[in-house]
């Protein structure tokens, strides 16, 4: 069924949880380590995805950033819920004024191709090694997973993320018998979140800015505005996007989000290419998912973590890995000379240990050899 330029179909439904392996280890962590209100987080990522599949009409994802979680969640208790919604505020101005003003604009107008190439590539590369490690410790069933996708991805009458899922609930139902029982006993009731901007204090905005959202701009430029154009415009070049509608749209998911009560959110190549990689091509995948998380975050928000039970990690880890891959496989592109080849590859290698640090070193090295500085 194809409705305002979306599809809703099976596969659609199969891409829509291509995503899962980046969006619910984060949520759990800032539930439980972070002890913020399940039902903001689910209900900022349930209607910022909504928003995404009908206005893009593409499979642009909307995922946890990526630095400012991993920086609350490592460290615990000494990171508050009101710093992570001043992290948010503070990123929302920043990728406003970046996105209104044009500058985000002129970064994309001097970043050479092989540089994107680059940063796709690593990225790619990372999300496959983070896959791998979510798989550890429970290799026999990541190789019945992973053997069955190969298999599903080359005969699609049957979605293979569909097909994962079951296997990991089975898998989730076998290993913790009582899992049924407290399924059944979820509280299903209807509850609004809280907004985060009265529980921002200074210090949190201190801490939300120098800590957390400062880190978090690199990363955010070079995955969730350059890559994910890169990433949509080369899939779906009838509907293109640009780096300016991107980054003003990272403006309103943060601000907005903030005042629901929701945490740092981004784009991002990567869950970009986890979607297409289980089926989705169009925004439909987005209305789908979006609708799911929107309906937990308003009637299930305080069951979540029995819910998320469900989703095993080492079949997470698999899912990553296939988007991982998926990303990795585009990010070569038909790059020629050595020259190319060689800003692609050190871009690539830099973007796993710092997106900043990648984009500046690449970008030198590209004007170096067009300028005949350096012959490689």
């Amino acid at each position: 069924m194809r409705v305002a330029g979306n599809e809703y179909n099976i596969q659609e439904m199969a891409g829509a949880f291509g995503d899962l392996g980046t969006l619910i280890p984060f949520v759990v962590g800032y539930i439980t380590i972070n002890h913020m209100d399940p039902a903001g987080i689910l209900v900022g990522f349930g209607v910022f995805k909504l928003w995404a599949g009908f206005y893009f009409k593409t499979p642009v994802p909307i995922q946890p950033m990526k630095a400012i979680g991993t920086a609350a969640i490592t460290q615990g208790g000494a990171i508050t819920p009101g710093a992570i919604f001043a992290s948010g505020l503070f990123t929302g101005v920043v990728w406003g004024f970046m996105g209104l003003s044009g500058a985000v604009s002129w970064i994309e107008k001097i970043t050479r191709r092989p540089v994107v190439q680059g940063i796709v590539l690593g990225l790619g590369l990372g999300f496959v090694v983070e896959g791998v490690k979510m798989t550890q410790g429970d290799l026999l069933l990541a190789a019945i997973a992973g053997a069955m996708t190969l298999l599903l991805l080359s005969y699609p009458r049957l979605p293979a993320m569909l097909a994962l899922l079951v296997l990991g609930a089975g898998v989730a139902l076998v290993r913790e018998p009582t899992l049924l029982a407290d399924l059944a006993r979820m509280s299903f009731h209807f509850r609004l979140p809280t907004t985060g901007l009265s529980q921002i204090g200074w210090n949190d905005l201190a801490t939300g800015v120098l800590v957390l959202g400062l880190p978090q701009l690199p990363l955010t430029l070079g995955n969730a505005i350059i890559s994910t154009v890169e990433e949509n415009n080369t899939h779906f070049p009838d509907r293109p996007i640009t780096v300016k509608a991107v980054a003003v749209d990272h403006a309103a998911l943060n601000l907005v989000g903030t005042a629901l009560g929701g945490v740092p959110m981004c784009h991002g190549a990567g869950g970009m290419a986890g979607h297409i990689r289980f089926g989705a091509k169009t925004g439909g995948a987005l209305v789908i998912l979006g609708s799911l998380v929107l309906f937990v975050g308003l009637f299930l928000a305080d069951s979540v973590a029995t819910l998320f039970k469900v989703f095993p990690p080492v079949i997470l880890g698999v899912i990553l890995l296939f988007g991982g891959l998926e990303l990795a496989a585009g990010g070569r592109g038909g790059a020629s000379s050595k020259e190319d080849r060689y800003i692609i590859y050190l871009t690539a290698g830099l973007a796993m240990w710092n997106m900043g640090v990648a984009y500046l070193v690449g970008l030198l090295l590209a004007i170096a050899c067009e300028r005949k500085w350096v012959r490689l």
